[in-house]
Formats: C-alpha cells, structure tokens, sequence
C-alpha cells in the first residue's frame, strides 16, 4: 500500500512570536489543555489531507509557482480567546470550546495568497478547499472538554485578551503532521520565499 503523507501548507512564526505566545501556556496552566510546544506553533494556511508522494511533489511545485509571485507581507495577531468562536444565531447551548487561540487581522494580501495557492492546488491534486473568508488564527492549546465541562461555569478561566503582535511573511512552508505518542510533530517538507 503507497505511504500517505498527512500534508498541510503552513505560515511559521518568527522565535520572538513564538515565546510571547509561549507565556499563555503559563497563565492558564490551569486549564485542561495540552498546550502546543512553542516550537510547533504555525498557521495552517491550506490543509491537503493524506497525500501521495506523487501527489506531495505536485504540491510543492504549485507552492513554490505561488510563492514566486507573491510579495512577503505582515500578519497582526491582535486576540488570545477560545475557539472558534461560535456562529451566532444558530441556537444552539453554549458549547465547550475546543481550542485556546491567538487569532489575527484578516488581510488583502493573505486572502489573495490563499486563493492563488487553492486555485493551483486544485489543478493539480484533490482536496477540498474551506471555501469561506480566512482569519489567521493559530492554535496554542487544545481543550479537554470532558475536563472542561466539569468545572463550574462560574470558576472556568476567561480566555479572551487584547494582544498587538506584528511579523513579517517572509516564506510559506510545505509542512507533514505526524502523530507521535507525545502528540502531533510538524516537519518542513519544503519552504519557499515569497518575492522580495
């Protein structure tokens, strides 16, 4: 049977965003979360799914194309809160959230990047696209709702803060997750610069 590669297209931070980041993990140390190892935080920009080598060689060509005619940009993380947000005026009970996440401004020059990167993709391999507006967000913790839903409402710790954190893109990255005992490890399979 052909090996598969659990593939997604990322955006890494700069070390100082990631030890910023990093401190959330201590303030709500007592949360029931396993908390992302600092090193590991990125924004996941376009996930592919299980892919082929063949498959996985086709997305890198398209990143590297993309990446050729795209100019490095900024990113402002401005909010630590849980996630995701709930879509308002579905009914539904306040559900657990599910993740602790630093989310970001949305952006003309990250949306046309994502557009252009799926566009490409989809000549070239199948996946399905989000196929809605795309908000940066990153992922620092995820939520043990079991554990979650039994502290009392009243004692769950707030997560919501007004953050203003900056970084330049300078690069996109072709990135495998591989499940290990301690949790998901990231590799860079490839990275390719955007234009000066």
């Amino acid at each position: 049977m052909e090996k598969r590669h659990k593939i997604f297209i990322a955006i890494n931070l700069p070390a100082e965003i990631k030890k910023e980041l990093g401190f959330y993990a201590e303030k709500y140390a007592e949360l029931p979360a396993k908390w992302v190892n600092k090193e590991g935080l990125h924004i996941t920009f376009v996930f592919l799914g299980d892919l082929t080598d063949v498959e996985l060689a086709d997305a890198c060509e398209a990143v590297k194309k993309i990446a050729e005619i795209h100019k490095s940009f900024n990113i402002v993380l401005n909010k630590v809160a849980y996630g995701p947000p709930l879509r308002s005026g579905s009914g539904q009970a306040k559900m657990s959230p599910r993740f602790v996440w630093a989310t970001g401004e949305k952006s003309e020059e990250l949306s046309d990047l994502k557009n252009d990167l799926e566009e490409l993709l989809l000549e070239k391999i199948s996946f399905r696209p989000e196929g809605r507006g795309f908000t940066p967000h990153i992922t620092l913790a995820r939520i043990s709702e079991w554990e979650f839903r039994k502290i009392e409402p009243e004692e769950r710790p707030e997560v919501d803060e007004h953050i203003d954190l900056t970084f330049s893109v300078e690069s996109i990255e072709v990135m495998e997750s591989e499940l290990t005992r301690l949790g998901p490890r990231y590799n860079i399979i490839e990275s390719h610069n955007l234009k000066e």
